[in-house]
């Protein structure tokens, strides 16, 4: 199978997006398919199948658009063209600039076309404390469907969730629910505190330092604990809001430690952390707390409305009110507080995680291409 993946964001793999794409295309190339990438990462010049478009040129706001680790694509049609012309099946991103002018190109050759879902409307609207108007987070999902989704043939959706929530604004679409997978080297394995954190209860979150991640909300938590003075918060990851973070925790006992880990470094933080909470009140699916269960890390997340991750909980337990500190102080309190309980949720979560398996998600993906592009082939035919 020849496939032409197009990512606006490929390049340093500091979201989850992006690692999303580069497991996708590695996934299939060890498959055996050909693969042709369309991307605006130009560490990628010159290899063989990357197609690279340069950078879109946004004027005054290419350095908020530098700040949030961003890189938007200019869609270069002769180049996405070049990409596309020997594909049997495309699959798009996101429905930027590049994924959208991809998905007109490709249907005018002829080609089948598929995109994945992997934005919120409120990943744009929170930036312009829009996030709370309904409205405008129905504009932008419609926005959505107008520029990329109308065009396509299916869609991935990484949760049953935004699948719902997509299609209560833009109706009914041929969706294949199928999450992004936890790579299997995520599991629990022995992993000894760093002597300089002894005596620490250590609580990790994994996510980029954004808004929407309501990083705010557990560093508030904190100084309501009980166990404030013992409490070592580790942020992994990076991003636009980590002065923020830091500033928020100036008066913490212990200062949060920040900073992205390639993935073993990551795996080692995950099993001898002491608790794992996820506090985004946003979020298509969130590998990071899936990531952490599958190494039998407890978890604690937000309930919010607008997230896929609090239907990973397994109890009211590993549920606190979305934004409210105090509720959430209290569920750190009551794991703490409960080391007993803690040991057999851990069994239960690593079991939990095993759905979310990485090489049985793409094979589900690979069979989605394969889906698509018998049902193309068998419309022509029916043309013909």
């Amino acid at each position: 199978m020849r496939v032409t993946i197009v990512a606006d964001v490929l390049g340093i793999e500091n979201n989850g997006t992006t690692i999303t794409a580069v497991h996708f295309i590695n996934s299939l190339k060890n498959k055996g398919h050909q693969l042709s990438v369309v991307c605006p990462d130009e560490n990628k010049t010159g290899l063989y199948g990357y197609y690279v478009v340069p950078p879109l040129n946004l004027g005054f706001l290419n350095n908020y658009v530098k700040k949030n680790n961003i890189t938007l694509a200019k869609a270069d049609s002769k180049i996405i063209t070049d990409a596309i012309k020997n594909a049997d099946i495309v699959h798009v991103m996101m429905p930027f600039f590049l994924g959208t002018k991809a998905a007109r190109i490709a249907k005018r050759l002829g080609k089948p076309v598929t995109a994945g879902f992997h934005v919120q409307a409120e990943n744009f609207t929170n930036h312009i404390f829009m996030m709370d108007m309904p409205v405008a987070n129905l504009l932008t999902y419609k926005f959505f469907y107008r520029v990329l989704y109308r065009y396509v043939d299916a869609i991935h959706y990484p949760t049953q969730f935004i699948r719902e929530v997509f299609e209560h604004h833009a109706g009914e679409t041929n969706g294949y629910v199928i999450s992004n997978g936890v790579h299997k080297a995520f599991k629990p394995r022995l992993a000894p505190k760093p002597k300089d954190l002894d005596g620490k209860v250590v609580i990790l979150f994994t996510g980029r330092y954004s808004r929407e991640k309501s990083h705010k909300v557990l560093i508030d938590a904190v100084k309501l604990s009980k166990y404030k003075d013992r409490i070592q918060l580790v942020f992994a990851g990076d991003g636009p809001q980590r002065d923020n973070i830091i500033k928020r925790s100036a008066d913490l006992a212990n200062a949060p430690i920040l900073g992205f880990h390639p993935r073993e470094e990551l795996i080692d933080i995950i099993n001898y952390a002491d608790l794992y909470v996820h506090p985004a009140e946003i979020e298509i699916e969130a590998i990071s707390c899936l990531e952490a269960m599958s190494c039998g890390l407890v978890p604690v997340i937000a309930d919010s409305r607008r997230s896929a991750t609090r239907h990973f909980a397994l109890s009211e337990k590993n549920l606190f009110k979305c934004n409210n500190a105090k509720d959430l102080a209290e569920k750190i309190d009551y794991w703490l507080d409960s080391p007993d309980e803690k040991e057999r949720c851990r069994t239960q979560y690593i079991e939990y995680a095993k759905r979310f398996d990485f090489d049985y998600s793409m094979e589900q993906m690979e069979s989605m291409l394969f889906d698509i592009i018998k049902a193309n082939d068998e419309k022509k035919t029916r043309k013909s």
